[in-house]
């Protein structure tokens, strides 16, 4: 902890990190501040506040997201990427940390290691979002699950399929299945399934079953995500091959339930994991699930700036 600041700041690193009733009221909040933004009202409680984004992966809708919410919140938002500041030329992450968090208000970061966001937080004095790490996507999630819940209601008791790489979306899930009460089949290859660690917290909750059309049987809500992320772009081609039966299409939501909905947090790759038919169908949510981010992050920097 930075001992200037006196206090620890709250994060948002993992789902984890707040409580199921915390996240459920974010939901709820996320859906009130999408019902003003498409009204045309005007909600500004971060007047004066600064966000500083720093960006070592690419981006369109966290960027966007984010930078468009605080500007509706009333506030702004820093574009900070690695070519362009002193983290890409080798100052330590602590020292970021501790600079930038006296300067703004809130910091979201999407990189690599995991390991280097908890260290920055541990060292920032101002609230930390994960917006994207090699091991887990939270704000994804808040997205998701306001989308479920809009369309659907609750989705505690409800069933969940994870379809392809055992990634950070799918370790999102994961947690996801924990904090929200609802149970989740992963169908991913051999060699591909989610850390052990993250699946073993959660249980019986979560269970991975290679075959995907047995994973998908009864399922209220299908999800999937590219098969090669971000960094992975070498292995495409062998990817490809191994997951050429994990695509979700109408046969595998023919297995789902009837009324079941289709994810994903994009961008999406018609005709590998997804068909064209499944993305562009009726069941598909993901114009809302993508919508939904700013909104959903909206709530989340309200209440971690304001409580």
């Amino acid at each position: 902890m930075d001992s200037y600041s006196g206090v620890s700041a709250k994060h948002f690193l993992s789902l984890l990190d707040l409580s199921p009733a915390e996240l459920r009221q974010l939901i709820a909040r996320a859906t009130e501040l999408k019902g003003l933004q498409h009204r045309g009202e005007i909600h500004e409680p971060l007047k004066n506040r600064t966000l500083g984004m720093i960006f070592e992966k690419a981006s369109t809708r966290t960027r966007v997201s984010f930078e468009a919410g605080m500007t509706q919140l009333g506030g702004h938002a820093l574009f900070l990427s690695s070519r362009d500041t002193q983290l890409g030329r080798g100052e330590p992450i602590e020292d970021s940390a501790r600079v930038l968090s006296r300067m703004v208000d809130c910091i979201m970061i999407r990189t690599f290691e995991h390991a280097g966001l908890e260290l920055f937080a541990k060292h920032s004095r101002v609230p930390v979002i994960n917006a994207l790490t090699d091991l887990l996507h939270p704000c994804q999630l808040l997205a998701d699950m306001q989308t479920y819940f809009e369309h659907r209601g609750d989705i505690a008791g409800g069933r969940v399929v994870w379809i392809g790489d055992g990634n950070n979306m799918c370790h999102s899930y994961i947690n996801a299945a924990r904090q929200f009460d609802f149970s989740l089949n992963i169908a991913c290859p051999e060699g591909y399934e989610p850390d052990t660690g993250i699946l073993g917290a959660a249980g019986d909750r979560c269970k991975v079953i290679p075959d995907p059309m047995a994973a998908a049987e009864g399922a209220d809500l299908v999800v999937t995500d590219v098969w090669a992320s971000m960094g992975q772009e070498g292995e495409q081609a062998e990817r490809e091959r191994i997951f050429a039966g994990y695509q979700v299409n109408d046969a595998l939501m023919a297995r789902a339930d009837k009324d079941a909905l289709f994810m994903h947090c994009l961008p999406a790759h018609r005709g590998e994991e997804v068909s064209a038919s499944v993305i562009d169908g009726v069941r598909s949510v993901v114009w809302d699930e993508a919508e939904n981010r700013m909104h959903a992050q909206k709530a989340l920097l309200e209440f971690l700036l304001t409580g």
